[in-house]
């Protein structure tokens, strides 16, 4: 499909734009020189970005629908959403209402602005690799159902001719920036606590047998741009390298990125839900689709963008 070229006075809108993805998002439209606005329940200073502060789940609709129709954006962006450490009502509020909430606002609009909406690889579940779109998703936690369950909101808005929109199934993700929450981020956290202290860092972790599809951040921003760029993609488009890694290998590559010294000890009274996977040993997706429709494929390998994580928290240290 040919990029669209929107008109350059109108703005690109980023809910969650002050999180891990959102940042990345705002970064990836600013370097074009599009205006863009980051909403997030809190004010943030953001790089080339406007900050608006709402928060969406609490279901202030009618504030969004008349920030929307005054800025009058080209493309939306749902960047929003709790992942980590979180109560299933938590989830619910900002992966399912949420989601909710900003359909009924797109949809009421006098205008069809091109909605990209985040989903996730949990979405899936244990389906078998390579995942296709056309899986028929089996989410095994609370948080891949959640994310299904707004991903789904999104998909009956383009079932029923309502809004251009497509979700994008993004795999487990690395790079400058990732949360402290993560396994990589928890990782990275006790390698610089380690180098300030100058010993060695026991990293004590959950099993890493499990093999994943990885893809770094500002690869993820860039299919966004991308699909922002493409009317009437897929509904659902796969996001990542296509190509699982052993969790162990990663955590490795992260230890030599940063030249600490490190023993690593597994448990398996360490691992959360997700980390045990019930069942899910390997998953790597069919990015077919993202090269086709949006002429999109990762860029940066993953040695580098462990080392550019290792940099962001040694810098942040």
């Amino acid at each position: 499909m040919s990029p669209h070229r929107p008109d350059p006075a109108r703005p690109v809108v980023v809910l969650g734009g002050n999180g891990f993805v959102g940042r990345h998002t705002c970064a990836a439209f600013a370097a074009t020189g599009a205006p863009v606005v980051a909403v997030s329940r809190r004010p943030a200073r953001l790089p080339g970005a406007r900050s608006v502060a709402l928060d969406l789940a609490a279901g202030d609709v009618p504030r969004l629908i008349g920030m929307l129709t005054a800025m009058r954006p080209f493309a939306v962006v749902n960047a929003a959403g709790a992942v980590w450490g979180v109560t299933e009502e938590e989830l619910k509020a900002s992966n399912v209402t949420l989601v909710h909430n900003l359909v009924e606002a797109v949809t009421a609009l006098p205008w069809r602005p091109r909605l990209v909406h985040l989903g996730s690889v949990h979405e899936y579940g244990a389906v078998g690799c390579p995942i296709r779109e056309d899986a028929q998703p089996r989410p095994i936690s609370p948080y891949g159902h959640s994310k299904l369950a707004g991903a789904g909101a999104v998909l009956a808005a383009v079932g029923a001719g309502a809004c251009d929109a497509t979700v994008l199934r993004v795999v487990n993700v690395s790079g400058p920036g990732t949360p402290r929450a993560s396994l990589l981020g928890q990782v990275a956290d006790q390698l610089a606590a380690a180098r300030r202290e100058r010993r060695t860092a026991l990293l004590r972790l959950a099993p890493l047998h499990a093999r994943r599809d990885f893809v770094d951040v500002r690869d993820i921003a860039a299919a966004v741009r991308a699909t922002a760029l493409t009317p009437g993609a897929g509904p659902v488009i796969n996001i990542g390298r296509g190509q699982a890694v052993s969790v162990r290998w990663l955590v490795r590559e992260l230890i030599t990125a940063s030249g600490v010294p490190a023993e690593i000890v597994e448990h398996e009274d360490r691992a959360t839900g997700e980390e045990r996977g019930r069942g899910i040993d390997s998953q790597e997706i069919d990015t077919t689709r993202a090269r086709e429709q949006l002429g999109w494929q990762a860029r940066h390998a993953l040695g580098e963008s462990l080392a550019a994580l290792w940099a962001h928290v040694r810098d942040r240290a």
